[in-house]
């Protein structure tokens, strides 16, 4: 009788629950943090690495992806990448008017510092859209470089546009690359449970838990904004769509796309994981090649709760009086504005300045605002980017059961 193959200790990771690894990293990250900050230190050479090779993979990912589900579109077909884009508008403004509740209900007062902030913030609204306008007619190569996924999009679309009217050998060659690009994905995905061990590791060993003591009034307004928009305002607007019961697919979304991108802190980074899922999830791939990266460069809902959460923090600290309606068109303001700073470093903090103009705060206390950012960042970037990249599934999930249900 034959002795059956065992499988190698590397068949059994690679075919093990992705999630369970990642949660036995976290786990295992605390812990070295605790036991051996310096050793803690070293290790978040590890989350580097991971994060820089979803950064690196993330541009070619899109740019193949969106070209090959375009050139190889057929004619009859329909997605529904408009119904996902009303979604995340419509998820933007409610998580904008939840912030303006909860900040009015629980009035959040900044001790402003005197640090300062070497990032150039956005003057006004026509400057982040004329930004907007100018990365959509990038250079191609420097668009994939300096991963402007704005830009990117344009090229891919318009690529993917020329190639339908190829030969189907072509669009053949074009889908192998795609299939390809998306294995190597697999594999960096994969790497996931040691690259978080490092984040976390490096993360608990560097900032600890005091230095944020101060700022609990103000992380638990923006965390508890974050909160209900994940687990009841998003919930509403899937129900509304499907019309079935939006848990199970809300607390996939959660655990399988936010955890990772909880710490790698960038939706860019966490697009190979959210088209890995929405390929787990079997959802129509010319839907979401084009939605997936589009809502980590438009769909800002974390952004839109952060900004105006501070804005109306600062209004407070300053004795300024704001009424409903100017706060409204504040979250409003801001969250459109968000759409194009994907290429501003420091992303939504630094449209603080922009929001405070609105009521005639100061640039130089705006700063100090934005400074108080950096600090609450640990904590508040990787809120809002684990609920924005996980709203993008989300939607995505939701129009796609739509269409198939």
């Amino acid at each position: 009788m034959a002795l059956q193959h065992r499988p190698s200790i590397l068949q059994r990771y690679f075919s093990g629950s992705l999630v369970l690894q990642i949660s036995t990293g976290i786990i295992l990250g605390i812990a070295l943090a605790l036991l051996a900050p310096s050793a803690a230190q070293s290790s978040g050479l590890l989350g580097d690495l991971f994060v820089k090779s979803l950064k690196a993979i993330a541009p070619l990912l899109v740019f193949i992806l969106v070209m090959a589900s375009i050139a190889s579109h057929k004619k009859n077909e329909q997605t529904h990448i408009k119904p996902v884009l009303i979604l995340y508008l419509a998820g933007t403004l409610i998580a904008a008017v939840t912030a303006v509740v909860i900040s009015f209900a629980f009035p959040v007062e900044l001790t402003l510092t005197h640090a300062s902030v070497t990032q150039t913030a956005p003057n006004n609204v026509s400057d982040v859209l004329r930004t907007l306008v100018f990365n959509m007619v990038d250079n191609p190569v420097n668009a994939m470089v300096t991963a402007n996924y704005i830009g990117i999009l344009t090229w891919a679309v318009g690529l993917g546009l020329g190639l339908r009217h190829s030969a189907e050998s072509t669009k053949a060659v074009v889908q192998n690359i795609a299939d390809s690009v998306t294995a190597v994905v697999k594999f960096v995905i994969r790497m996931a449970p040691f690259g978080i061990f490092g984040l976390v590791a490096n993360t608990v060993a560097t900032t600890g838990i005091t230095t944020l003591a101060s700022y609990t009034h103000l992380l638990t307004v923006l965390l508890g904004a974050m909160l209900f928009v994940a687990l009841i305002a998003n919930p509403f607007l899937v129900y509304c769509t499907t019309r079935q019961n939006p848990y199970p697919l809300v607390f996939t979304c959660l655990k399988e796309s936010g955890i990772t991108a909880f710490f790698t802190r960038s939706s860019a980074a966490n697009i190979p994981v959210n088209m890995a899922l929405c390929k787990r999830l079997e959802l129509d791939e010319d839907t979401y090649s084009l939605t997936i990266p589009l809502g980590a460069t438009i769909n800002m809902t974390g952004a839109a709760i952060t900004i105006t959460v501070l804005t109306l923090a600062t209004a407070n600290t300053l004795g300024i009086n704001v009424d409903i309606p100017s706060a409204v068109l504040l979250s409003v303001i801001a969250a459109v504005s968000a759409c194009g700073s994907s290429g501003v470093a420091g992303g939504s903090l630094l449209l603080i300045p922009l929001a405070c103009s609105l009521f005639n705060i100061p640039n130089e206390v705006a700063m100090q605002v934005v400074a108080v950012g950096f600090i609450v960042g640990v904590i508040q970037d990787s809120a809002e980017t684990a609920l924005n990249s996980s709203t993008d599934v989300l939607f995505t999930a939701a129009s796609c059961q739509k269409r198939t249900g």
